[in-house]
Order: structure tokens, then C-alpha cells, then sequence
């Protein structure tokens, strides 16, 4: 089990500018199964959206379509009502994925992903590096390569970008996996503190999110229908 600290708050730097993602119409077929049909729905900045759905239902892959690693079989994907297929590297500027895969680099040290993320955004900040280290329970590992770490300790320093994104959408699958009480407690406020700041969340997970001090809306995947 993943064990964090108190969570730092972070502000976007968007000024008073609103989001909006757009899912249209969105089919997904693998291995020639349907996984959702017309699937259409809208996140808007201060949302916090569950993707609930039972195992092979398609979340995993709709998060991906949304996140423009993956294209539908049908429909769109609109990032403040222009395609992401027409500048996914403007829209990737804007987001932050974390999939099932840490999505880091192996011959790098922790502090050095950390940098390396953050200066992609904004000049790196170390003491903000050594905060989200510290959040994630990875300070005295900073110096390894990420090679040398375990494969919960590599996810640590996947989910430690959470404290150093301004990026207004995070699209995030299954990030509360293998953590404990107090982990899930802390990156939840991470979400509402994240949403309250005019950002997004979409998330995949198969934790109860009653505790959430904000409303948080559903998606289920059962033949592309909307709860």
C-alpha cells in the first residue's frame, strides 16, 4: 500500500479562463466487440467525473481516446471546441494522463522525471520537487534510477506529477489502486483542491468516492449510457 502526507495545494495559473471537454459520439470497438456506442457527454472546469463500468466494459480505453493516445472508431474529441486530433500537442500542454503504465523514465532518478516533467511546463522548481517527493513518500530514493525502484515505487513518482501539474485536465486511470486509507484521503482533497481551482478531473476507480466533499458526476459504461 501506497502512504502519503498532507497534500500541497496547488493554483493553476489560467486566470478566470473555463474548459471544457467534449466527447461525441464516441464508438469504440475492440477485437470486434463493442465496447460503447454514441457515447457523448461534456466535463466543464470545477468537475470532478467518475467512468464507472465493469471490468472490460471500456474505461480504460475511452480515457485513452479522451486523452488522444487512442482514436474511436466513431466520433470526436473536442478540447475548448476545437478536434485534439488537429493539435494534440497543443492539447497534451493542457493535460495530464496517467495510465496504467507509470510513464516515466527508467534510466532517470525520481528527481530527475520530476524535473524533467516540470520543465516541459514551466522552469523546474526544486523545492516544489522535493514537496511532491515528500508526498509521495520517496525522499532517500531521489538519486536511484527509476530502474533500480519497485513497481509501486515507480508509480509513486507517476502520481508525485500530480502536485507539480498546471494542467487544467487530468485524466487519470485507476489512480487509488494499492493505497492506503490515508493515500486515497489525501489525493482526493488533491482532486477537490484541483477542481475548486477551475480544473477537471476524470477519473477511473474502483473506490467509493462518497467521502468527497464535492458532488462527483458518473459516467457508466453499460452499452454507452449516461448515469
Amino acid at each position: 500500500m501506497l502512504s502519503f502526507g498532507f497534500p500541497i495545494i496547488i493554483t493553476l495559473t489560467n486566470g478566470k479562463k473555463s474548459f471544457m471537454l467534449e466527447a461525441k459520439n464516441l464508438t469504440c470497438v475492440r477485437d470486434e466487440r463493442s465496447l460503447f456506442q454514441q457515447l457523448s457527454f461534456c466535463v466543464a472546469a470545477g468537475e470532478i467525473v467518475q467512468v464507472e463500468g465493469q471490468n472490460g466494459a471500456g474505461k480504460t480505453s475511452l480515457l485513452r481516446i479522451l486523452a488522444g493516445l487512442a482514436d474511436a472508431d466513431e466520433g470526436q474529441v473536442y478540447w475548448q471546441g476545437a478536434n485534439i486530433r488537429r493539435d494534440r500537442a497543443k492539447y497534451h500542454q493542457d493535460l495530464l494522463f496517467l495510465g496504467h503504465q507509470p510513464g516515466i523514465k527508467s534510466v532517470l532518478t525520481p528527481f530527475e522525471n520530476l524535473a524533467f516533467y516540470q520543465s516541459v511546463f514551466q522552469p523546474a522548481d526544486s523545492a516544489a520537487i522535493w514537496q511532491a517527493l515528500s508526498q509521495v513518500g520517496l525522499v532517500g530514493y531521489e538519486d536511484l534510477p527509476v530502474s533500480q525502484l519497485s513497481a509501486g515505487q515507480q508509480r509513486r513518482v507517476a502520481l508525485a506529477r500530480l502536485w507539480l501539474s498546471q494542467a487544467p485536465l487530468w485524466i487519470l486511470d485507476e489512480p487509488l489502486t494499492a493505497i492506503d486509507k490515508q493515500g486515497v484521503s489525501t489525493l482526493l482533497d488533491l482532486f477537490v483542491h484541483h477542481a475548486a481551482n477551475g480544473g477537471m478531473v476524470l477519473l477511473t476507480t474502483h473506490q467509493d468516492l462518497h467521502g468527497v466533499s464535492q458532488n462527483v458526476r458518473k459516467i457508466r459504461l453499460t452499452n454507452a449510457q449516461e448515469n
